[in-house]
């Protein structure tokens, strides 16, 4: 039985033969708590600034997709870049990419980052995980804790963000590197995945692959095409994700083991040149997405808020847009969305989304700047 897709944004040759759904406009509403909030610049420093985490009330750590991780204490950027960070293929997606903070790090202080690394045997590079301890301003006792395979000279589809569950494992995805004929659909490659590990780099046993010879223990659920958005829902400790479609087709996932998520077998998306991909939009033994925007909108970052902070949005969902230089609402109802609506419009191509201890939340953009978001008036 194919899944009833009921909460979608579509529209031209895909809303008419898609599915049997309840469809949304193509032009997103803009939401009605917009006006109550204003972006307040923090610091136009940082190119690129993928992925933002905080350390402690007065530090944010923030990678610089060009190869620089960057430190912001006390409302301001030090402008001399934090030594020690692994080298880096920082070409088109390629480069620093997210950055997260162990769950006991003020007991034992790592810092967890991954980027586009030269690790393994073969030629090219993959997404790989390092970790590491932050002191005088210099990465110390680094460990690769996680190596993508197999390498490859293409510079697209890292993934690649990085979450911690609520039973300290550590959660990550992989782009399918350019390559979907080959990557994601095997399990003995890792590209085109969400894996989970332990903190160290080991292989949880209850991972869903793990008896099978023949797989990458380390994955989790298959069949992704570039997933750049991940977080860990704060009621049912599910990990979420959202991925880019080719032409049409973003996608929002709640991650399950050992599932396979289509791509790119199924997919609501088509080729960029307008050639279809597959007529396929559903098949038995593949997961139907919880979400999905034709067209794309390019999500990147993705933060759950359970501040009281912004009231409108507590329960609710945030997701960046890069395309369309906004931040997207996703009103929830338990597990599933309800609606999308529009902030910030114009703020920049966002790609990234951090929330202070406190619950003020910080959004980093391409080019324009990290912003604190601030009650407007």
């Amino acid at each position: 039985m194919i899944k009833r897709i009921r909460n979608v944004a579509i529209a031209g040759l895909l809303s008419v033969c898609a599915f049997n759904g309840f469809t949304q406009p193509t032009d997103m509403p803009t939401a009605s708590s917009a006006g109550n909030y204003q972006l307040q610049l923090v610091t136009n420093g940082v190119g690129i600034p993928w992925g933002m985490t905080w350390l402690n009330e007065s530090e944010m750590l923030v990678t610089d997709r060009s190869g620089e991780l960057y430190l912001v204490r006390d409302g301001k950027l030090i402008e001399t870049p934090i030594k020690g960070v692994p080298k880096v293929h920082a070409e088109r997606q390629g480069g620093l990419l997210d950055v997260e903070i162990d769950p006991n790090y003020k007991e034992n202080g790592w810092i967890y980052l991954s980027y586009s690394g030269y690790e393994g045997e073969e030629e090219g590079n993959n997404t790989s995980i390092m970790r590491a301890r932050l002191k005088d301003m210099a990465l110390v006792d680094n460990e690769v804790i996680f190596d993508g395979y197999p390498n490859t000279d293409r510079a697209f589809h890292y993934g690649s963000r990085i979450e911690f569950d609520k039973e300290g494992y550590l959660f990550f995805s992989i782009g399918d590197r350019g390559n979907r004929d080959v990557h994601p659909q095997r399990l003995d490659h890792d590209a085109g995945k969400i894996h989970r590990i332990k903190s160290d780099g080991s292989i949880p046993k209850s991972n869903p692959f793990v008896a099978n010879d023949k797989a990458r223990g380390s994955i989790f659920s298959y069949g992704h095409r570039n997933p750049q958005g991940m977080a860990l829902h704060p009621e049912t400790g599910d990990i979420w994700t959202h991925e880019h479609g080719p032409r049409g087709g973003d996608e929002i996932n709640i991650i399950k083991p050992g599932v396979n998520y289509g791509w790119p077998v199924i997919t609501y998306g088509i080729n960029y040149n307008g050639t279809i991909i597959t007529e396929e939009k559903a098949k038995d033994g593949m997961q139907q997405p919880d979400w999905i925007w034709t067209p794309s909108i390019a999500p990147s970052a993705m933060q759950f808020i359970t501040t009281d902070k912004y009231p409108e949005w507590k329960g609710h969902l945030l997701v960046g847009s890069l395309k369309f230089a906004h931040v997207v609402l996703l009103e929830l109802e338990g597990s599933e969305v309800k609606s999308h609506s529009k902030l910030f419009e114009g703020a920049g191509r966002i790609r990234s989304l951090a929330t202070h201890p406190n619950g003020d939340l910080y959004i980093g953009t391409d080019g324009n700047g990290i912003f604190k978001v601030v009650p407007k008036g």
